[in-house]
């Protein structure tokens, strides 16, 4: 039995709240700091998760035995190493396995070592800005730019002409997004179908979980402002047999034996961002995490006890387990607040949670005051929804949203139409 700690307060989160509270091995569960959603399945408290000293005291105070880490900033900034050496359980990676998310140099330059098809690159940083500005005066279009560190997201353009590029690279060297674009990464624009693939791993072995597809873009047919993510559909149809096996053996098995040739404490999950490209996979990016919106479909389809799976990981006995996938097509929506991903109130007032049927409603920024469920961030909720094929699970989504209301919602009518046609 355990007592868990999860850390982080999104979509994600109330996902990983929902299966890790119907655990026959979960005694206790806190979540911190949580929302409206996850409040149904344990306890909220008021804690940062960058906060290092105050989660562990908490986790002794509560006798906590596994704590859980959802977001990436905690593990970029090394919750890992702390907590694991005041001898607390945690899944996630270590900050070292961390850098794969929290740096795309480093990331790339790892790829490099271990010969895992990425895009070719070069990084600039503002001592090198002419060769930067030369570098994309004479490379081909379209051309991708990447702040190297965290940015929320955000922090990935596609430029069409070179002007373009060379203003940005400049804006972004100069602080666009802070001291994540103190560096950039520069690198060739790949054309073809992107999915998302889930491992996790012990650090020595690893387990494939569900794929999925996400829609990062705010408008319908893939336009307008990146965004955290708009929906996910899984299974992804175009993904076969030949697809996985080369997936495996190209990106996922060597990426683990990279890091543990580096001798890198990665324990806990590992999210792949791959296009394929005439029927071969590259990486487009690494997360240390779960992806969000796609973990809102992904650990839904997933039928193992996720207390054991946890356990598992952090224990370093991944070896024997077998992964169990429900058969059926999950999708999820995303309701958002008018304006994101830019500027947006928070504090409307959300109707209709409960004439919801046959979806699952996962809270990503809520909260509860005075018994009313208030919109709490850009994201507000993800409705998901199991069908026997990814049209049925669609048709439940969207009929459910219907019943949903609150002031500027925003949702895009069009998730999972390009792998299924229109609903």
């Amino acid at each position: 039995m355990h007592t868990i700690l999860l850390l982080g307060s999104g979509g994600r989160e109330h996902a990983f709240a929902v299966r890790l509270s119907k655990s026959k091995h979960c005694s206790a569960l806190y979540i911190a700091p949580g929302n409206a959603g996850t409040a149904a399945c344990g306890q909220n408290v008021s804690l940062n998760p960058l906060d290092f000293d105050a989660v562990f005291d908490f986790v002794q105070s509560k006798q906590v035995t596994l704590v859980v880490v959802g977001p990436e900033e905690p593990l970029v900034k090394g919750i890992q190493d702390y907590l694991s050496s005041r001898g607390v359980l945690v899944v996630g990676p270590s900050q070292a396995g961390a850098m794969l998310e929290g740096s795309k140099a480093w990331a790339k330059e790892f790829m490099m070592r271990h010969g895992i098809p990425t895009a070719t690159y070069r990084e600039f940083t503002a001592a090198n800005l002419d060769e930067g500005l030369n570098y994309i005066a004479s490379h081909p279009l379209p051309i991708v730019l990447k702040a190297d560190g965290l940015a929320a997201g955000k922090g990935v353009v596609i430029c069409d002409e070179r002007v373009t590029a060379q203003s940005e690279l400049r804006d972004m060297l100069g602080g666009k997004f802070g001291h994540a674009s103190d560096k950039v990464v520069v690198e060739s624009f790949l054309k073809g179908i992107e999915f998302s693939v889930f491992a996790i791993t012990d650090g020595k072995n690893y387990k494939i979980l569900p794929e999925a597809k996400d829609y990062k873009r705010i408008g319908e047919q893939d336009t307008g402002l990146n965004t955290g993510g708009m929906g996910a559909v899984s299974p992804v149809p175009f993904v076969g047999e030949e697809m996985w096996r080369k997936v495996e053996e190209r990106v996922i098995a060597p990426t683990v034996a990279g890091l543990q040739k580096e001798r890198i404490d990665y324990r806990g999950f590992l999210f792949f961002g791959l296009i394929a490209v005439d029927g071969e996979p590259y990486v487009i990016e690494y997360n240390c995490r779960m992806g969000d919106p796609e973990t809102e479909v992904v650990l839904l389809r997933l039928k193992n006890d996720l207390v054991k799976l946890c356990e598992a990981c952090a224990m370093g006995r991944l070896g024997r387990t077998v992964i169990k996938t429900d058969s059926r097509s999950a999708a999820t929506v995303m309701l958002v607040s008018g304006g994101y991903p830019g500027e947006y109130q928070k504090g409307k007032e959300i109707n209709g949670l409960d004439k919801v049927k046959d979806s699952i409603v996962l809270h990503a920024g809520t909260r509860e005051e005075s018994g009313r469920v208030l919109s709490n961030g850009g994201r507000v909720l993800a409705v998901t929804s199991f069908g026997k094929d990814l049209s049925a699970a669609l048709k439940k989504s969207y009929k459910n949203i219907r019943k949903i209301d609150f002031e500027g919602m925003y949702y895009r009518r069009d998730i999972g139409k390009d792998v299924i046609g229109n609903l």
